[in-house]
């Protein structure tokens, strides 16, 4: 059983934490277990714990640990998996480090599943070599539940739930992050901090079909990137070949590992067209089916509720399936689809962000102070297209970095003012236009910077996206939140400010990752991994290079 976690006051966030940690997701919480125990680490939970990306993920974590593999093959399935855009160090570091990540894991508890006395390894598409451990097909729910109940026994580190991140506090004079503010229990406050590390997760809300929870709405990456931070490969979204694609239902993920054990791709009359569009079928890399689905749907020029293909478990022993996918099975009862006597139907949805905030080997970001890890940050590991069950691994390897982390614990700056907002008659004529933005941006971003792009559609696109983002901003309810006083507390009069700003600053990252994404593909002027441009379909040598953001500037830089 879990214990109640260790919970802060309002009143207690004037004094300093030595770190502080954004996010709950597997980055999250074993950055918050990696760290030095003699830290004092505030973790803020934008929701309650178990409630990011990481605990949805299915497929499992890749360490090329079995007698018949190496991380000699682990690096070069990743690295042709990356399109040329991986850095070579970041890979080589990741799959050197993958046993000793699975053993922290095992012997934290972490049940995976076993064959006799050994560790049970699967196949995924793009491997070379059966490496994915798994626990049934809800792995990352096995990992996170095993962080967080370590989480909650560190009498080091305080949880501070649907707590809001809103922006980063950066010293005026030595430009490094001192903290930040957080919308928390109906009011902002500034917390100081040695050192703020971004575990938000990815962006797949500013996506309309997407397996990414609620929660992910790209939160760390607009933080940095508007506080001056070097964002990176912004453009390069990885979607996911087989969702489940039935109205009503939400957009459930249907592994890697069903096409791994066996299952088959295929259309309304059974044919496995995926081998038209590449020689490997369905255990083609991830974009080369999405694209393929992508493709031969609009060859079909099927209504909306139409654009599906298949996948069908039948191949795969009934005892296997049983075995393997319980969830899975669960998930399409719920749906009324029996996966034993008919397939399901799926489609491609936004997954995972390979971009976000650039970070060196010690995931620290151009800012001093400000470290980012997980989906949030850009390592240079997964370059224009992750290799499947590299994420979870990456979290994990690239935390324990952290427990190196030196920090200097900052003096309680006195006297934080105080300002009291109780003029907010407006707010309610303003959440119905936040919501109207909310509902169709995703829309807009799906339909210009989806599976295939091209110019006319991202240019119109971004300047859409910039109206809203001045309309928003515009807003009597964002002021709070865009023209926030460093060391100024804000309280509400209305209860109901903790849900409209929490609305409000969602939407406001939304927007500005959208914009980010949006610029980032009309940037490269190629296709290449997660990112196709109808208008330059091939990869161009030119174009080997990562893309930097800064503000508003746009350049390429090297690949290490």
């Amino acid at each position: 059983m879990i214990a109640s976690p260790n919970l802060v006051e309002t009143e207690e966030l004037t004094t300093p934490f030595d770190i502080i940690v954004v996010g709950s997701g597997a980055a999250g919480l074993y950055a918050a277990l990696c760290l030095p125990t003699h830290y004092r680490i505030g973790l803020i939970t934008k929701d309650t714990l178990k409630t990011g990306a990481s605990d949805w993920a299915q497929g499992g974590i890749a360490a090329a640990i079995a007698p018949d593999d190496s991380p000699v093959f682990h690096r070069e399935d990743t690295l042709k998996a990356g399109a040329g855009l991986c850095d070579q160090n970041a890979v080589q570091f990741l799959v050197d480090n993958a046993g000793t990540t699975i053993e922290s894991l095992v012997n934290m508890g972490v049940a995976f599943d076993r064959k006799g006395e050994q560790l049970a390894m699967t196949l995924e598409a793009a491997h070379s070599h059966a490496r994915v451990l798994h626990a049934a097909d809800t792995t990352g729910r096995a990992i996170i539940a095993t962080l967080t109940e370590k989480v909650i026994q560190c009498p080091n580190i305080t949880i501070l739930p649907q707590a809001i991140a809103l922006q980063l506090w950066i010293d005026p004079q030595q430009k490094s992050c001192q903290g930040l503010s957080v919308l928390y229990q109906g009011q902002i406050n500034w917390i100081q901090a040695g050192a703020v590390i971004l575990a938000t997760g990815g962006g797949g809300q500013v996506y309309a079909q997407t397996t990414n929870p609620t929660v992910s709405t790209g939160d760390g990456v607009a933080l940095a990137w508007r506080a001056g931070a070097i964002v990176r490969d912004l453009e390069f979204f990885q979607f996911h070949p087989t969702a489940l694609t039935k109205p009503g239902a939400p957009h459930f993920l249907i592994s890697e590992a069903v096409r791994g054990e066996g299952a088959h791709l295929v259309d309304e009359q059974g044919k496995r067209f995926a081998f038209d569009y590449d020689p490997r079928g369905e255990l083609a890399p991830r974009d080369v089916v999405s694209r393929a689905i992508f493709d031969y749907l609009q060859t079909q020029q099927v209504g909306p509720n139409q654009a599906h293909v298949y996948l069908d478990l039948r191949p795969i022993e009934t005892e296997q399936i049983r075995r393997r996918f319980p969830n899975i099975i669960r998930v399409c009862q719920k749906w009324g689809i029996d996966v034993f006597k008919e397939p399901i139907p799926v489609a491609p949805a936004a997954h995972y962000w390979m971009g976000g905030v650039k970070v060196d080997s010690n995931n620290a970001t151009s800012i001093p102070g400000l470290y980012a890890i997980g989906e949030t940050a850009s390592t240079g590991v997964h370059g224009a297209n992750r290799l499947a069950s590299n994420s979870l691994l990456e979290c994990l390897v690239f935390a324990a970095q952290l427990s190196n982390l030196k920090v200097t614990t900052p003096s309680p700056i006195a006297n934080q003012s105080q300002l009291l907002i109780d003029n907010q008659e407006d707010w309610e004529a303003e959440m119905a236009q936040i919501q109207d933005i909310r509902r169709n941006l995703p829309i807009l971003i799906w339909e210009s910077a989806g599976i295939s792009r091209q110019k006319a559609k991202l240019e119109a696109a971004i300047g859409r996206v910039n109206q809203w983002q001045e309309q928003l901003r515009a807003f009597t309810l964002s002021k709070p939140i865009v023209k926030l006083v460093p060391n100024q507390s804000v309280k509400f009069k209305q209860i109901t400010a903790q849900f409209q700003l929490r609305c409000c600053s969602e939407t406001l990252n939304l927007l500005d990752i959208g914009y980010l994404m949006l610029k980032s593909a009309l940037f490269r002027t190629e296709s290449r991994g997660g990112h196709y441009r109808e208008d330059f379909p091939q990869p161009s040598q030119q174009w080997e290079n990562h893309t930097l953001i800064c503000g508003d500037r746009w350049h390429k830089g090297e690949i290490s």
